[in-house]
C-alpha cells in the first residue's frame, strides 16, 4: 500500500489556499489604498498651513492657473508651481514650503483654486477609498484623470463643493 495524498485531496488543499490568498491580497490593497488617502489629506494639510502663512505675509494667498497649479514659482514669483518639484516662495525670498507634495499615485494630482481675488483658497485631492466618510460628489475640478472629491479650505471659509 502507498501513502500519500490523492489528487482529491490536492485539489482541495491548493483551491483552499487559492481563496485564503485571494482575500489577503484584497484586504492588503485595500489597506495600500487607505495608507496613500492619508498620506494626501497629510499633504495637503500642510500645503494649507503653508498658504496660511503666506498670507499672514502678504495678506493674500497666491494665485492660482487654470490647471490647479499654485502661481508663486518661477523668476517673478508668478508662475505655477509644478506639484512634487516646487518650493512655495515669496519675491522676498521666504520659503513657506521646500517641496510641494505630488499625489501619492501617478495618475492622479492635487488642485489649488484661489478665490475671491486671493481672499479664499481650496486644495482638492481625489480619494481612493470610497467608503471614507468624508468624501464629497463634485462636478469639478479634475484632480488628474478624474473628478476630485476631497478637500480642504482657507481659515476663513468652510469647504465648498466644486466652487471655483
Amino acid at each position: 500500500m502507498k501513502k500519500g495524498f490523492t489528487l482529491i485531496e490536492l485539489l482541495v488543499v491548493i483551491s483552499i489556499l487559492g481563496i485564503l490568498s485571494t482575500i489577503g491580497l484584497s484586504s492588503f490593497t485595500a489597506a495600500q489604498a487607505k495608507v496613500r488617502d492619508a498620506k494626501r489629506k497629510a499633504y495637503l494639510s500642510q500645503v494649507a498651513a503653508s498658504l496660511e502663512a503666506y498670507n499672514s505675509d502678504h495678506k493674500k494667498y497666491p494665485d492660482s492657473d487654470i490647471s490647479g497649479q499654485i502661481k508663486a514659482c518661477g523668476a517673478g514669483f508668478n508662475t505655477a508651481c509644478t506639484w512634487g518639484a516646487d518650493s512655495l516662495k515669496d519675491a522676498n525670498g521666504t520659503t513657506y514650503m521646500v517641496k510641494l507634495p505630488a499625489d501619492p499615485s501617478t495618475d492622479r494630482s492635487f488642485f489649488y483654486a484661489s478665490l475671491d481675488s486671493g481672499k479664499k483658497f481650496q486644495l482638492y485631492s481625489r480619494l481612493e477609498n470610497t467608503q471614507d466618510l468624508q468624501i464629497k460628489t463634485l462636478t469639478s475640478p479634475n484632480c488628474g484623470t478624474q473628478l476630485c472629491n476631497w478637500g480642504v479650505a482657507s481659515s476663513n471659509i468652510a469647504w465648498e463643493e466644486g466652487r471655483l
